[in-house]
């Protein structure tokens, strides 16, 4: 049965489209065997295109990285990442001199604002088994008037992440952990200050939800003025609003409408995103998201005279010591650990 309020069923691929303010979302799913003494993978990298391996081999791939997965230094302008570890882990480096350790449900919140320079390798710390790793990596554009702020970070960690437990009239559970936004008087972690999402008024939503089998869940309305779009990235089968959507979808939602979720027989898992458009033009260039293409060229040629603040690490794909937990080291030396 085909829906009024649900529209724009699309399969998923790597990269994932996604509706302003969002920019895109990415979903980062690999298989990493054991690692090495160096946090790589304990495996051959014979037939792998080394810098650009963007081809999933053997259930893993090692992006920009040639001895350890991940995305050496590389710079930003005039947006923010938002980056959800479900499994695995993620080291951060960056050109303010931050750095961290996150992964299993922590949450990244970065500021690239007026231009900065960062790294985010997967290491590898189990040498005897293997290294799962799971991500959602979710840009979220700036206004005109917050491009240039000064770049920042901060840590959602994983226990401080709200998590709703919600049940249905027969008893079956749905979970929605709140990585922004609000539910039922329930809000998440506030993000850096001068995010689109640092304003109520703005209606972003990240919520990650897991549904038990045959459970019902009804997502509250909206504002009229948002958009809302649903990933469904694990499961059989489910029926949004009456339409049923299979695996590895997603789909667009009148977000002014209370729209009800049934699950098939299975667990299945599904990410929300919501927020009030930013109603400015869109430029985007490599890793530069502005409102015209002569501020993408200034981004480049800014880039290129300043380094956005240089790289004071001596490697472009850092990582922390193995047994380092979780922790978070920022720009003014305060330091937090988990």
């Amino acid at each position: 049965m085909d829906s009024k309020y649900v529209s724009r069923i699309r399969q998923l691929g790597f990269q994932w489209e996604t509706k302003n303010p969002f920019l895109f979302c990415v979903h980062h799913l690999d298989h990493y065997p054991k690692g090495n003494e160096e946090m790589g993978p304990a495996a051959s990298l014979d037939g792998r295109d080394l810098g650009q391996d963007f081809t999933l081999k053997d259930g893993w791939r090692m992006y920009h990285g040639t001895k350890i997965p991940g995305f050496p230094v590389h710079p930003h302008r005039g947006f923010e990442t938002v980056t959800v570890v479900l499994n695995g882990y993620v080291d951060h480096s960056d050109s303010m001199g931050a750095a961290g350790r996150y992964g299993n449900g922590d949450v990244q919140w970065m500021t690239a604002g007026g231009g900065m320079q960062h790294a985010e390798m997967f290491p590898l710390l189990k040498t005897d088994g293997e290294n799962p790793l799971e991500l959602f990596q979710i840009w979220l554009n700036f206004p005109a008037e917050k491009k240039f702020v000064e770049p920042s970070y901060k840590m959602l960690w994983s226990e401080d992440i709200p998590k709703l437990s919600l049940n249905d009239e027969a008893g079956r559970a749905t979970e929605v952990t709140i990585v922004a936004g609000a539910l039922e008087g329930t809000a998440g972690v506030p993000p850096t200050p001068d995010s689109w999402a640092a304003s109520a008024e703005n209606q972003v939503a990240i919520w990650l939800v897991k549904m038990e089998a045959g459970a019902t869940w009804q997502i509250p309305a909206a504002a009229k003025q948002a958009t809302r779009s649903l990933y469904y990235y694990r499961g059989e089968r489910i029926e949004v609003d009456g339409q049923e959507i299979g695996s590895y979808r997603s789909a667009a939602l009148d977000p002014s409408q209370r729209i009800e979720i049934r699950n098939g027989d299975g667990e299945s898992r599904i990410l929300l995103l919501q927020g009030r458009p930013i109603e400015e033009p869109v430029v985007q260039y490599g890793p530069f998201v502005m409102n015209t293409e002569a501020q993408i060229r200034q981004a480049f040629s800014d880039y290129r005279e300043t380094g956005f603040g240089g790289w004071p690490w001596p490697r472009s794909d850092p990582v922390h010591e193995r047994k380092r937990g979780r922790f978070a080291r920022y720009p003014d030396g305060r330091e937090e650990t988990r």
